[in-house]
């Protein structure tokens, strides 16, 4: 391959290409988890669940073959496998497990809050300790894009609290999930 000169030293490069490869295996992570839900989901809830995660997932496989993309463009090789994802990504599987609604919804919660946090200091490596402001901004829009789908989720279960016995609490009333 011929020798990339953009400005940034090869260490630089791959300092950067090894964390765009980290929020490619979140970014895979989080795709799937969101289709299992979005194939599992019950309830009173299924279709504003099941539409709402479909324009998730259709929107993290945007993502991600860009985050893919900006790596080839970096001059490095994407991680493209099951095996390689699930050894450097932050997020973490739950097989054998289909839990209530709610609980979908809180599961990507957290993993879109776990995603974020990685891509604010993935944002300042890029641009103080790689001196890359392109995948700093790159990343920028990434971040802001989790942060929506977030505040959706969020938006869904506000005012609810879960239980261990599967009912919710809002105001301070107990009521049974899906009531």
């Amino acid at each position: 391959m011929r020798k990339l000169n953009i400005g940034l030293t090869e260490e630089q490069r791959q300092g950067v290409i090894n964390l765009l490869n980290q929020d490619l295996a979140d970014a895979y992570l989080l795709l799937v988890k969101t289709k299992k839900f979005h194939w599992d989901v019950v309830g009173p809830q299924f279709r504003s669940l099941h539409l709402l995660w479909e324009e998730h997932y259709t929107a993290l496989t945007e993502s991600i073959d860009s985050v893919a993309e900006r790596v080839r463009a970096l001059g490095g090789y994407p991680v493209g496998t099951m095996e390689g994802f699930l050894k450097i990504a932050s997020l973490k599987e739950q097989p054998n497990n289909v839990p209530l609604a709610t609980e979908m919804v809180a599961h990507l919660v957290n993993d879109h809050e776990q995603v974020i946090r990685n891509l604010r200091d993935h944002i300042d490596q890029s641009s103080e300790k790689f001196h890359d402001e392109g995948t700093a901004d790159f990343l920028t829009g990434l971040m802001e894009a989790h942060e929506k789908m977030a505040w959706m989720l969020r938006s869904f279960i506000e005012g609810e609290a879960l239980q261990s016995d599967g009912s919710q609490q809002a105001a301070g009333i107990k009521t049974p999930v899906g009531v």
